[in-house]
């Protein structure tokens, strides 16, 4: 099983990145979220990736980081309905601290505006991965109950709090998501998401 894979960054679209090592160059498909992080072409680039075998294709999935990939994988084999297309769609549209904290709190209506999930699909994400997803020694009641964020503690409540404000406010999924983390970056973890919303508007 191919889990990393490390080269010259050679082509680079909006989903798929060619990696060239070893005198082979890899398709690796990739989410927005890494493509927004790879490095410029002919740099050296690592990628934590997910292989897909089967009988008439293979495919390598890569991500910037080891728990993007991990939370893919869980995506893709424990949730009845969504395949690495769906899986990758979805972690195109919304960001890995987005994601796990709308998890953690039953956010349905937020993940069913990903591409490829329904309200359906959405409760079954969310019934497969909420235990896994919290951390040890936190229960879903009191992540839900305190509103603490799970993967970057108060920073994703605030994130998933401005996305949503954000999409009530016109803006489309991904282009939320993406308004919000830029905020964040500049405000710092210390920013409510009144200061996002106000930021990302500006």
């Amino acid at each position: 099983m191919i889990v990393t894979i490390e080269g010259t960054l050679s082509e680079a679209g909006l989903l798929r990145a060619i990696i060239e090592t070893g005198g082979l160059g890899y398709e690796v498909y990739v989410p927005m979220t890494t493509t927004e992080k790879l490095p410029a072409i002919g740099k050296r680039v690592k990628l934590y990736t997910h292989a897909v075998y089967r009988e008439d294709t293979q495919a390598l999935y890569g991500f910037i980081c080891q728990e993007e990939r991990d939370f893919f994988s869980l995506l893709v084999e424990k949730v009845s309905g969504i395949g690495p297309k769906i899986g990758l769609s979805i972690l195109s549209k919304l960001s890995l601290p987005v994601l796990k904290n709308a998890i953690a709190q039953s956010d349905v209506k937020l993940l069913s505006q990903c591409p490829g999930i329904g309200k359906k699909t959405a409760e079954r994400v969310v019934i497969e991965l909420r235990d896994k997803i919290i951390p040890a020694g936190m229960t879903a009641e009191g992540a839900t109950i305190t509103n603490t964020a799970v993967h970057t503690g108060e920073q994703a409540a605030a994130l998933q709090d401005a996305v949503a404000a954000l999409m009530r406010l016109g803006f489309k999924l991904p282009d939320a998501d993406k308004a919000a983390r830029k905020a964040l970056d500049k405000l710092g973890e210390k920013a409510t998401p009144e200061m996002l919303i106000r930021a990302a508007l500006g």
